[in-house]
């Protein structure tokens, strides 16, 4: 595993990812029934701090196309699949006479059908589960074929903006991308942060940019993107978000933790830390390239940020189109 500047990876076994989940576990921090983990920390006062920061009106999409062409294979490992997007009713059925019950008006109708964590996406804190429990301690049993009885996406309605953080690792580490197994540490997170001039604070949304995407653009297709080695966050950061209190933490790539992990006997270690454990609201293949390119133009590297669930009941995850706003 490559690493950032002046650190080290200090858990590579299973045992150490539990002795660091206990640590940082965050049950009980907001009460018994809580459901919304570090989305607690965002408050009226950061939604009223992050409205301030938009200085010029304009808005970065930050969300990848939902459709056919993205990023998922085929693999029987996995159950996820692009998008399917369906006509059910088209323009070209009207002009040629199909029967409707509707006088004079016609119309266009679809169906689409994808996973939640198919494009761009949020991780319900009902995603991960951790020795037989999720968030908060809940059973995850919880879990049916009917949908998540607790943690599901549902439960962030109307709570999910604030003031953004782009971390721009890529440009931190003065490369056009990260190689596949960099680890990003705590150094590197505060490192970046200080090149650009940024504090994180309470309640933010990180965003960390590694140039996987931008790689995908150039290149023209999603290659191994969707499970493939990437670059991304090291165990070790679980213990700076927590840290931070941050509410949220994003990235470029298809997991925002390295891959291949430093512990060979526990598949996405920082996941089983951050989602059951600490409560953390986990965003994943985000394309930060445009945002990325004006913050290094203006110099400033914090936004109003703006990315509502799909209130989905029941769902372990939503897509989601995220707007970052200066």
């Amino acid at each position: 595993m490559l690493l950032g500047r002046d650190s080290k990876v200090t858990i590579t076994n299973l045992e150490g990812v539990k002795q660091l989940a206990t640590k940082l576990r965050n049950w009980g921090r907001w009460g018994a029934d809580d459901e919304l983990g570090t989305v607690n920390f965002i408050s009226t006062d950061t939604i009223v701090g992050a409205t301030r920061l938009v200085k010029k009106g304009k808005t970065f999409p930050l969300g990848i196309g939902i459709s056919k062409e993205g990023p998922q294979r085929l693999d029987p490992l996995t159950s996820r699949f692009n998008p399917i997007h369906l006509m059910m009713r088209t323009g070209t059925d009207a002009a040629a006479g199909a029967p409707s019950n509707r006088a004079f008006t016609r119309t266009a109708d679809d169906v689409i059908t994808m996973g939640t964590h198919t494009a761009t996406h949020w991780d319900a804190l009902a995603h991960v589960f951790y020795e037989g429990k999720m968030w908060n301690g809940y059973d995850c049993a919880l879990v049916t074929g009917a949908g998540a009885a607790k943690n599901g996406i549902e439960k962030y309605k109307g709570k999910l903006l604030g003031r953004g953080v782009l971390l721009d690792i890529a440009r931190y580490e003065k490369v056009k991308l990260l190689e596949p197994g960099f680890g990003i540490t705590p150094y590197d997170l505060d490192g970046c942060a200080a090149r650009e001039g940024v504090r994180v604070k309470r309640g933010d949304f990180i965003l960390v940019r590694t140039g996987l995407m931008r790689q995908v653009k150039e290149r023209g297709n999603w290659g191994d993107y969707a499970g493939g080695d990437a670059p991304g966050l090291t165990i070790e950061t679980a213990e700076w978000i927590h840290k931070m209190e941050v509410a949220a933490v994003a990235s470029d790539t298809w997991g925002v933790e390295v891959r291949p992990n430093a512990t060979p006997d526990c598949y996405m270690p920082w996941h089983v830390i951050v989602i059951p454990n600490v409560g953390l609201l986990v965003g994943e293949t985000f394309d930060l390239e445009g945002l990325a390119e004006d913050c290094e133009n203006d110099g400033v590297y914090e936004f109003m940020f703006v990315a509502p669930a799909a209130p989905i009941i029941g769902a372990v995850g939503s897509p989601i189109d995220p707007l970052a706003i200066k």
